[in-house]
């Protein structure tokens, strides 16, 4: 049987637009860096209009940024919030985000994330959740976001992850409507 690599990778302009050392003080700093993402990932023909960031949550440092990457690698699961969960679990050498030692983290994402993501994010180790567009804003685009229900944000809040919605949504919008208007490929409707 032949053997197969999975690697995973951010696109060359990442690093361009990306400041490492920058910390990134309030929700909306944060969240105009998720939005960001995707929105050059649209720009540079590198993905759909989803981008993430991991921070840590007292601090504001960056650990991580995640954007869709679904076509150009050919993998279904590599969502804007799983490559940044995966990037930034790789980078502090941890599978969980909440491994004694670290602090606290927080996924910001551009959208509200679709059932993979919403599961992914239990198990990420992250304290907090933060959304720019809706799921419905998604939708709309024919984007199949899965079975979630208001349960599933119920279920995370009763673990102790902190949900917040609809952070810059008409920016993160702006982009789901960019996407589309380019033509941007609905690879899961």
């Amino acid at each position: 049987m032949p053997q197969f690599d999975v690697r995973i990778g951010y696109p060359d302009w990442v690093d361009e637009m990306v400041d490492w050392d920058r910390r990134f003080g309030s929700d909306e700093e944060r969240m105009r860096l998720a939005i960001a993402v995707a929105h050059e990932n649209v720009e540079r023909d590198t993905g759909g209009p989803f981008g993430a960031a991991i921070f840590e949550s007292v601090s504001g440092r960056l650990v991580a940024v995640g954007m869709n990457s679904v076509v150009r690698l050919n993998n279904s699961v590599l969502h804007g919030e799983i490559v940044a969960f995966m990037m930034a679990q790789r980078r502090l050498g941890s599978f969980t985000l909440a491994a004694p030692g670290l602090s606290a983290h927080e996924l910001f994402t551009s959208c509200e994330p679709c059932a993979m993501c919403l599961g992914a994010t239990l198990w990420s180790g992250v304290k907090r959740i933060v959304c720019g567009a809706s799921r419905d804003d998604a939708s709309k685009l024919h984007f199949e976001e899965g079975p979630v229900f208001p349960e599933s944000y119920q279920y995370l809040e009763e673990r102790g992850i902190g949900v917040v919605r609809n952070v810059l949504r008409a920016d993160a919008q702006a982009v789901l409507e960019h996407y589309h208007a380019k033509g941007g490929r609905i690879y899961n409707g």
